[in-house]
């Protein structure tokens, strides 16, 4: 029976964090490392990731610099920037590219939002599919009944935590996406 508390926790827990993960994805109107994770550029040939190829800074709130370690890749690194469909113009100077990122609008903070809610919908969902997994699992061991209903109580005590987890984290960027 701990075991299978312990298995449903830890799948609870991957859900949750992998829900963050995607919400890293989804910009407030601020300059993140995290808008140019996945573009990948051709560097000789082989497609590489960006943070390989270029140090990565925030030198303000809406901007976001790119300064490859070898400038000869300058150009490959603007093009993947324009072909990873981001939403996001590069400008070159040279020795850097900028990508300034720019004020969201109040349309585009509400599709923001319900993306947002898709995700968090997704992530209940996988919940959902876990505790009926544990509770499909309580239910082929030998015990009591008695037993049984106390494993399924604790499951659902589990999923009614990791479910309020969820929505505090969604409530948290959604306050991020419509206040900035």
């Amino acid at each position: 029976m701990d075991e299978i508390l312990m298995e449903a926790s830890l799948k609870m827990e991957a859900s949750v964090e992998n829900m963050e993960h995607r919400f890293v994805n989804v910009r407030a109107g601020r300059a993140s490392a995290s808008i140019v994770n996945g573009v990948l550029v051709s560097y000789y040939g082989v497609d590489t990731p960006l943070q390989q190829l270029a140090n990565i800074s925030i030198p303000e709130a809406r901007q976001i610099c790119i300064k490859p370690y070898d400038k000869s890749c300058l150009s490959a690194i603007e093009k993947a920037i324009y072909e990873s469909n981001i939403g996001l113009t590069p400008n070159n100077n040279g020795e850097v590219i900028i990508l300034n990122i720019p004020p969201l609008t109040e349309e585009t903070r509400k599709e923001y939002v319900k993306q947002v809610k898709a995700m968090a919908e997704e992530a209940k969902i996988a919940l959902r599919n876990i505790r009926q997994d544990a509770n499909n699992d309580i239910k082929r061991l030998e015990i009591t009944d008695d037993d049984k209903k106390a494993g399924n109580e604790d499951v659902q005590e589990l999923i009614d935590k990791f479910n309020k987890l969820v929505e505090e984290k969604l409530k948290e960027k959604e306050d991020e996406l419509m206040n900035f």
